[in-house]
């Protein structure tokens, strides 16, 4: 493929802001009867049995350079750690405050390019980061004051996914995304696996394995196939399209998971969480903007 096809990668974008809800809606039914891990593990052995045959079809390879392959498993560690956060807060949260929280992602990204890498960063970007913060605040309050710790967990996760978006930036060009991905839901279905088997008498609740209804396994099964397709359909939509035009798309994830969560729950944000939520779209969509604008400026090569 040498040309973008910005049209096909907007609907697989589209896609991922529809399924991504969804599977965390199943996530979030599940929380009360089915301990962590063992979400977890059915999430990445998704991940896994979807996407090996993936790599077969399409003539990919799971083989990767040592230093490559040493990234790759502290990225997966990184990725469980993230998933068990969010799993975690939305046993507690609404599933839009959880989601619009995630979203100061971008915002601790670009502070991060500018601390570790010296990337250049415009006062207008650095305004913007702080009006994400400050809206992402406007949505954690209403929650910290009837849940307590368990509504800073979203940043927690958006903390986490910096350093694992990071660690896929630096092995993004010597492997494929697709065979990256398999190789991880193989990686952290033998560490939940291996946690499960260590944990089997001890009194740690989210270590426990219990055998499932035939409702709550059809749900285990969803939260794994939807989990994937997201990260497909995500993977795809950079594939097709540039980050530029995908990239503002992605905050439609958070209406949708609004209705999901009404829907299914009844759960909508308040009046406050509804402020920060809009602060939040806004100063990432503005920061998205500045970037495209920088990219433009840059001389050619």
């Amino acid at each position: 493929m040498t040309a973008d096809r910005p049209l096909l990668g907007i609907a697989f974008i589209l896609g991922f802001c529809a399924v991504a809800p969804v599977g965390d809606a199943t996530a979030k039914f599940l929380g009360a009867s089915v301990p962590l891990v063992q979400v977890l593990l059915c999430r990445f052995a998704g991940q896994a049995l979807i996407l090996l045959p993936v790599v077969a079809l399409t003539g990919g390879s799971l083989t990767m350079p040592a230093h490559v392959l040493g990234i790759a498993f502290l990225r997966t560690l990184l990725h469980i750690a993230a998933m068990g956060a969010f799993f975690t807060a939305l046993r507690f949260l609404p599933l839009a405050d959880a989601t619009a929280i995630t979203f100061v992602l971008p915002f601790i990204l670009l502070l991060l390019g500018w601390l570790l890498m010296g990337e250049e960063v415009g006062p207008r970007r650095i305004a913007a980061c702080a009006a994400g913060f400050a809206g992402t605040l406007l949505v954690i309050q209403p929650s910290f004051a009837v849940v307590g710790w368990p509504a800073l967990l979203p940043l927690l996760v958006a903390c986490i996914f910096a350093g694992f978006m990071l660690l896929t930036r630096r092995i993004a060009k010597e492997t494929d995304a697709v065979a990256l991905q398999a190789v991880s839901g193989l990686m952290a279905t033998a560490l939940l696996v291996a946690g499960i088997a260590l944990g089997a008498g001890s009194d740690l609740a989210i270590l426990e394995f219990v055998r499932p209804t035939l409702r709550e396994a059809l749900l285990l099964a969803a939260v794994g196939v939807f989990g994937t397709i997201g990260h497909l359909l995500l993977t795809w939509s950079l594939r097709f399209a540039p980050s530029a035009t995908v990239a503002p798309m992605q905050y439609l994830e958070i209406p949708v998971a609004t209705f999901v969560g009404w829907a299914v729950f009844g759960d909508l944000p308040n009046g406050l969480a509804a402020l920060g939520i809009a602060v939040t779209m806004g100063a990432g969509l503005y920061i998205l903007m500045r970037e495209r604008i920088a990219a433009r400026s840059l001389p050619a090569k």
